[in-house]
């Protein structure tokens, strides 16, 4: 037995007696116990880090006396329409739940996921970049879970995006390789020779357009969803962002005015409200319409008013509103006084008026599909819109507290509380059942 104390920065220190032959992973999980958080990541005094959780400590170079310190590290959650997937920067395991052939069960890849770095999801699948930049994917095969065919085009990966059913990864010579349903986007052959230098990439769900160094747009997939550009390519000039609807693009330029499509009906065709969009400095989107964020907080929204293209009936409270978020088919726009207005079709989230008096000094809003959770200050969540999808959050609201951040799946919510610990509450067959995995989250 050899004696080794793990303190956190705070000064709270812990000596656990364990066998030189014990895992790494072993005294981690003491550790986090005994600590009471879950997370951590183990320095020793030489500022080497123990990565390898199934190494054991006499390979790791423990010795009996030796003090180490633990880091807290911050666990993210990424999500498909029916699964999410729970993770740490640098991490050796991903604990993944909900629907299993939707990414909700990654145990076959499991042993590959080293070092992860960052996890994307179409509707069905998940892709995770790892530190030497290859890709892990895992969930449904055709909508993008299965990347053999592009593996040894996979490296040195630098961001993914993600249609429904297809990825596209951005490479570190800025070139593009993609895979998945060639409808959605998995198949870029066609455009292969003019995606060169590109820095970002944005999706519909069936189009992606990628943003060139320059400052030009190319893009490709279904041509009704934004994959066909050449109508508006002469304006492509000097983009620096691209938002999107469920099938139509809008791409804000270097001098804050806006350039639309794809659907006409579904923000592609922005001729209505195009003398407004001046000093444009952030769009949102739901499914079928857009909400501009103006340099003034003003707001200006086009598209289908029943996805909340029209937002003439609270226009006159939209003022100095600091983000939006969307379900698929309403707004919620945080303002700078932390209230929160609504818009857009109501049992998707675009009524809020039964808890509109809970919602102040609100930090942040989710969404899934057709519901909204909203953080505030004190770390407590307000929800409303479909109860069914996320919108009744009564079973577990005495559990939300000191909550740190929400992920949704189509129709569920997942919270990461401060403790670590996570709550999950909606539909039961989007992943809002985590029942069966959490005794694997101390494990990230």
């Amino acid at each position: 037995m050899i004696r080794i104390s793990v303190a956190l920065p705070s000064g709270n220190t812990e000596t656990f007696s364990i066998l030189q032959s014990s895992k790494v992973e072993d005294l981690k999980l003491l550790a986090q116990r005994s600590l009471g958080r879950n997370f951590l990541r183990l320095v020793t005094a030489e500022g080497h880090g123990l990565t390898d959780c199934s190494q054991s400590l006499e390979a790791a170079g423990l010795q009996d006396g030796d003090h180490l310190t633990a880091i807290a590290c911050q666990a993210k959650l990424a999500a498909t329409g029916l699964a999410f997937a729970l993770w740490c920067c640098g991490g050796d395991r991903v604990a993944t739940w909900g629907k299993t052939g939707s990414g909700g069960n990654s145990t076959h890849v499991q042993d590959q996921l080293k070092s992860v770095q960052h996890v994307q999801a179409t509707y069905l699948a998940f892709a995770a970049i790892l530190a030497d930049g290859s890709i892990v994917t895992w969930g449904d095969p055709t909508c993008g879970g299965d990347s053999s065919h592009v593996q040894d085009q996979l490296r040195s990966v630098q961001h993914v995006q993600s249609t429904d059913s297809a990825f596209a990864a951005i490479l570190a010579d800025g070139s593009v390789a993609t895979w998945g349903h060639p409808y959605y986007g998995g198949d870029s052959t066609g455009v292969h020779d003019q995606l060169r230098s590109v820095r970002q990439i944005q999706a519909t769900e069936a189009a992606f357009a990628a943003i060139l160094s320059e400052g030009t747009v190319v893009t490709w997939g279904n041509s009704e969803s934004g994959g066909d550009s050449t109508c508006v390519q002469h304006q492509l000039k000097s983009v620096w962002m691209v938002q999107a609807t469920y099938s139509a693009f809008a791409a804000i330029l270097a001098d804050g005015s806006v350039v639309t499509w794809g659907d006409q009906k579904s923000g592609g065709d922005s001729s209505k409200v195009q003398d407004r969009l001046k000093a444009v400095r952030q769009i949102q989107a739901t499914g079928g319409a857009f909400a501009a964020i103006l340099a003034d907080g003003s707001i200006v929204t086009w598209g289908d008013p029943f996805y909340g293209g029209d937002c003439s009936e609270v226009q006159n409270q939209l003022a100095d509103v600091q983000q939006i978020q969307a379900t698929g088919g309403a707004f919620a726009a945080i303002l700078v006084d932390g209230s929160v207005i609504t818009w857009g079709y109501e049992p998707s989230g675009g009524d809020s008026s039964h808890v509109q008096d809970q919602l102040r000094s609100v930090q942040q809003i989710q969404a899934t599909g057709s519901a909204f959770a909203a953080i505030l200050a004190d770390g407590s969540v307000v929800t409303w819109g479909n109860s069914e999808s996320g919108g009744d959050s009564t079973c577990v609201q005495h559990q939300l507290k000191s909550v740190l951040m929400v992920q949704a799946t189509v129709a569920a919510f997942a919270a990461i509380l401060a403790d670590g610990s996570i709550v999950t509450w909606g539909d039961p067959q989007s992943g809002a059942d985590s029942s069966e995995v959490q005794g694997q989250f101390e494990y990230v």
